[in-house]
């Protein structure tokens, strides 16, 4: 469903994403861990199609969205839901309005079935009774279940995950990565994670694929990217320091 070719990405003269190669598993949660700053949340936008690559390519089901105009490409995220590290909820707009959202831009609905939606979907991230309720009145574990409410309101194919359990202590945490769980088993969705947290990681992922200098360079199923030679995938999951190259001191 997702393939990315030689994809490369400079700010500033910095390079963050140099010829990257990655394969996304369809219908599976694909957890992509690194150093804080090592560009995951780049290669995410990236995908989504938030940022154009410098280089290479980057395939949604066949389609190179590098070489498709913004027009064809707005109809395309619609295969995209994205649950962001802080949820992104709208502090003006209600639970239920944060939900909508998305149903009223895309969707030519009557009031009354958008309302079935918005609360179908907050029902599937195990909330009941907060449409009314302002992102203020949440806590951190609440305000994430109703930005992936939001990001699921249009039955997405993709489900994107920028560091879901930032913040969040351990018992949200689990909550959190039990959600993820449950809403691909749920959805059959492709779901792709950027995430440092190597227990959570190893929990859900069906693969995992490691990034650094720009590269990945490690991926495969947990059990073998746990028991990789790679002496800097060892350092990261057993949270050692790692060298730095000259160049990044």
């Amino acid at each position: 469903m997702i393939k990315l070719v030689k994809v490369s990405k400079s700010f500033k003269g910095q390079k963050v994403l140099d010829n990257l190669d990655l394969i996304v598993e369809p219908e599976k949660i694909n957890i992509i861990i690194g150093r804080s700053g090592s560009g995951k949340s780049v290669l995410l936008k990236h995908i989504i199609g938030l940022i154009r690559p410098d280089s290479g390519q980057i395939f949604v089901d066949g389609i190179d969205i590098t070489k498709i105009n913004e027009k064809t490409f707005n109809e395309m995220r619609k295969k995209f839901g994205m649950l962001f590290q802080e949820a992104a909820l709208f502090d003006s707009m209600t639970v239920g309005e944060n939900v909508a959202f998305p149903i009223k831009e895309h969707r030519h609905l009557s009031q009354k079935k958008v309302d079935e939606i918005v609360n179908e979907k907050l029902i599937q991230v195990g909330l009941t009774n907060v449409a009314h309720k302002m992102p203020s009145e949440l806590s951190g574990g609440m305000k994430k279940r109703v930005g992936l409410a939001r990001a699921i309101a249009l039955d997405p194919e993709i489900i994107l995950f920028d560091e879901p359990t930032t913040g969040l202590d351990p018992i949200m945490c689990s909550a959190i990565n039990n959600l993820i769980v449950q809403t691909q088993e749920h959805t059959k969705a492709t779901c792709i994670v950027i995430s440092h947290d190597i227990e959570s990681t190893f929990k859900i992922a069906h693969k995992v694929a490691m990034l650094y200098h720009g590269k990945i360079i490690e991926e495969g199923i947990p059990g073998e990217v746990k028991v990789s030679g790679n002496p800097v995938v060892r350092q990261f999951i057993e949270g050692r320091q790692i060298e730095q190259s000259p160049k990044q001191k």
